[in-house]
């Protein structure tokens, strides 16, 4: 199994930029998919961007294009998110996770398997 710890969270005004870290122990193979969603109070966990293992592939929801990027350093086993031009709209709580899969991408929440403790964001105006 994969353990998850997110970090890199916290305040900034509208229009700046965080560098999220996800870092992944317990097994570090070629064969995981990995992501980010995002949960603000009162609404539902929804999809940020996700990367496939080799970190050539990535994909990300509309509201985040061109100002997230995600990435991956494989040889320290993290996941990066970088986002700039953050938005009050995106305060959140960010989660990584990561699941088995090969082929694809996997946008669902409820297709991940492993799920990181979560950091907060938040872009104040």
């Amino acid at each position: 199994q994969v353990q998850l710890v997110e970090s890199g969270g916290g305040l900034v005004q509208a229009g700046g930029s965080l560098r999220l870290s996800c870092a992944a122990s317990g097994r570090t193979a070629s064969n995981y998919f990995m992501g980010w969603f995002r949960q603000a109070p009162g609404k539902e966990r929804e999809f940020v961007a996700a990367i496939n293992w080799s970190g050539i592939n990535t994909y990300y929801a509309d509201s985040v294009k061109g100002r997230f990027t995600a990435s991956k350093d494989n040889a320290k086993n993290t996941m990066y998110l970088q986002m700039n031009n953050l938005k009050p709209e995106d305060t959140a709580v960010y989660y990584c996770a990561a699941r088995y899969g090969t082929t694809g991408y996997y946008s669902n929440w409820a297709q991940y398997n492993y799920w990181g403790q979560g950091t907060q964001v938040t872009a104040s105006s």
